[in-house]
């Protein structure tokens, strides 16, 4: 790891001399159309990474990202949650526009429309070969999913020439990787069945057997045991296709890497999409134990070590210097989520949400503010933006760096911003958690009322619910300790007026709370 390290830092440093060189040249100016990555992390927080402020845990490789390029301070998910946080990112539209955006089972039919626009069917109109790589979790079939036939529509048909995937997510059957919609090595001999309401007959569950799992569950992780860990669903047979939890990352490099090295001759598109540090969190053996935080901080070092390495195949393979890297992370962060892990108790001074209020599956910032990086050798000048950008908005500006135009969606061309030649960002953006939305404009954010919970104790993780606005600066602010919506009316009635605005009937949608 430490050549790994050395190798990368190095790169970085020599990225940094070029970019001071030709970062006053316009995005137009590149006359050969750069390969495009995206680098997709699940579940990391705002303070998980050394290069936003974390201390506890070393991220060199991530960091390399940061430092030679554009660290933003204000970049958004569209959702505090991964299957629309992915849409979002995916279709450049406001995942609260389709109802069915929402955490999905892994027998979910294909969110995105066939019809519709997308990020690499866009790329792919402009002559780019498009691959996605790792977690799916936007749905596949039509709702009756035969496992042992081909799975359409899926990746493929909305854009994606290649598309080698999880179904869902790693705790969720089928456990197995989908290559092109055929399962990969499945025996045929063995089919799959899964169901996510019914258990087959005489197998173990979680639940029933907590004697065969070698991971416990905390709670919704106890239906079909796979590798000692209970998942959430119900998954019979295909035994040889099932994977192997502890080398998922290093089977995704690889599937990443032959990528690269097989289709380096034509400007590509590759969706990146670790699985880390969501649950089950199963580094491999190499990096149990090197956090000290226990499977989740190890989890954080093993996806770090897989950018590296990924990044240093680009590097061989010649093409670092045309190819543009934006690296995210699908929502904020969770500890305890649904496995007994010790993510809890071996945290120590860790914070994962920085300074950051709430997590994942929350309207605070924590839920949707998130780690946003953009990396191209010799293009961009290394440094950090506060401009406001968000995933969404990827779809409109690399139309652009592709020499086209994109209208058609909620995204917006902010080409300019992500190649640091700009710092003017977005006015506004509306997020979401779990179908309910908030506006950020400016430096305010805005939380309308919100029934239910203000806190998930499961995950123990607050999540914004309120029976009153909650208004905040967030430049004054960040941790969003000081409600400032009865001190500051006037200021209120303008985000509920530009909220009503862009989000048209959402607050039919919310309690009828008048202003106090």
């Amino acid at each position: 790891m430490k050549n790994t390290i050395l190798s990368f830092a190095s790169l970085a440093a020599l990225g940094s001399f070029s970019a001071c060189q030709q970062a006053g040249k316009p995005a137009e100016a590149n006359t050969e159309k750069p390969n495009v990555v995206v680098i997709y992390l699940d579940d990391l927080g705002y303070g998980d990474l050394s290069s936003y402020g974390a201390t506890a845990i070393q991220t060199p490789n991530i960091d390399a990202l940061a430092n030679g390029g554009i660290r933003f301070t204000n970049g958004y998910a569209t959702s505090a949650t991964c299957t629309p946080s992915r849409y979002g990112l995916l279709t450049g539209t406001y995942p609260w526009r389709n109802k069915d955006a929402r955490i999905l089972p892994g027998t979910a039919p294909l969110l995105i429309d066939t019809a519709q626009q997308t990020l690499p069917k866009m790329l792919r109109a402009e002559g780019y070969q498009t691959a996605v790589v790792g977690k799916w979790h936007l749905g596949l079939g039509t709702g009756v999913v035969n496992w042992n036939e081909h799975i359409s529509p899926g990746p493929n048909e909305v854009g994606f020439e290649y598309a080698y995937i999880m179904a869902a997510t790693q705790d969720r059957v089928p456990t197995v990787y989908i290559n092109n919609g055929k399962v990969d090595k499945l025996d045929v001999n063995d089919p799959i069945e899964v169901d996510y309401k019914n258990n087959f007959d005489n197998q173990p569950t979680g639940k029933d057997n907590p004697e065969l799992c070698t991971m416990k569950w905390h709670h919704g992780h106890n239906n079909t045991i796979v590798n000692g860990i209970p998942r959430i669903g119900y998954m019979k047979g295909g035994e040889s296709a099932k994977w192997v939890d502890t080398d998922m990352a290093d089977h995704f490099l690889a599937i990443a890497q032959d990528y690269v090295k097989t289709h380096k001759d034509k400007p590509f598109f590759l969706y990146y999409a670790l699985q880390q540090p969501h649950v089950p969190r199963t580094p491999n053996e190499r990096f149990v134990g090197k956090s000290g935080m226990g499977p989740r901080g190890d989890a954080i070092l093993e996806a770090d070590w897989c950018i590296g390495e990924f990044i240093k195949t680009l590097e061989t393979e010649g093409l670092l210097e045309n190819t543009l890297i934006v690296f995210s992370s699908d929502n904020g962060p969770v500890l305890n989520d649904g496995y007994y892990d010790e993510a809890v108790e071996l945290l120590g001074d860790h914070k994962p949400a920085g300074p950051l209020r709430g997590g994942k599956y929350s309207l605070y910032e924590a839920g949707t503010r998130v780690p946003f990086i953009t990396y191209w050798k010799g293009h961009i000048e290394p440094q950090v933006s506060d401009a406001m950008v968000s995933q969404m908005d990827l779809l409109a500006s690399l139309a652009r760096l592709a020499g086209t135009e994109e209208k058609s969606t909620d995204s917006q061309d902010y080409l300019d911003v992500f190649l640091g030649k700009s710092n003017e960002g977005r006015e506004s953006l509306i997020l979401e958690a779990n179908t309910k939305t908030a506006l950020r404009k400016g430096d305010w954010l805005m939380i309308p009322p919100y029934q239910g919970v203000a806190v998930l104790k499961e995950v123990n993780i607050e999540i914004a619910n309120s029976e009153e606005y909650q208004l905040f600066n967030l430049t004054d602010d960040l941790s969003q300790q000081n409600n400032l919506a009865k001190e500051n009316p006037e200021k209120l009635e303008e985000m509920i007026a530009s909220f009503e605005v862009l989000r048209g009937d959402n607050l039919k949608q919310i309690q009828d709370v008048e202003l106090k």
